[in-house]
């Protein structure tokens, strides 16, 4: 397994240094976490960029019928409440949310937490690491989040009120709940 290099606090780096850093080095994934310690990962490989997608597309699909909200992919970043910058591997916004938002804002990390996050753990990714991402998602105000693990075939659902609930299995089936209102996603490993 591969870690993540991990870049201690730069003291002074503001939110736009860090979007300008970010911008200049596009080859490179980068996250911020609430300490500002930034987080450079490796792309994941090409059998979880697929996987990713058909995640996205499903969604993205719903969304496209409900007219509810926005789909975003892993390439998109977010500030979220706690001053980190997040970059889920799928997300969703609704509609009224991301509307509110100034233009401007949109055009770089976004001053918002998703509604829904989906990380798919690959395999240079810590499960630990995963779940406290996830934990932090929820804390900053997602109402629901998928961790999905291919490697033991689980899902890990966490929602707005603290719980985190496992499945386990082949094929799993969630729901999107009161988030994404008649969405079923089918997870398969």
């Amino acid at each position: 397994m591969e870690l993540p290099l991990k870049i201690r606090s730069v003291a002074g780096l503001t939110d736009e240094m860090f979007f300008d850093l970010c911008q200049a080095n596009s080859q490179l994934f980068m996250e911020r976490d609430k300490d500002g310690n930034i987080i450079v990962m490796a792309p994941t490989g090409s059998d979880t960029g697929f996987y990713n997608s058909d995640i996205n597309g499903q969604i993205w699909l719903w969304n496209r019928h409900s007219k509810a909200g926005y789909v975003f992919d892993s390439s998109s970043g977010f500030t979220l409440p706690d001053g980190s910058v997040r970059s889920p591997d799928v997300s969703w916004i609704t509609k009224d949310k991301w509307e509110a938002l100034a233009e401007a804002d949109r055009k770089k990390f976004a001053p918002i937490c998703p509604d829904l996050v989906v990380e798919v753990m690959s395999l240079s990714d810590n499960i630990t690491d995963l779940k406290n991402k996830m934990e932090e998602y929820i804390s900053n105000g997602s109402s629901l989040g998928w961790l999905i693990d291919r490697i033991n075939k689980q899902v890990y659902i966490y929602r707005a009120d603290g719980s985190v609930e496992v499945k386990k299995g082949k094929s799993i089936k969630l729901s999107g709940e009161e988030v994404l209102k008649d969405f079923v996603l089918d997870v398969w490993f």
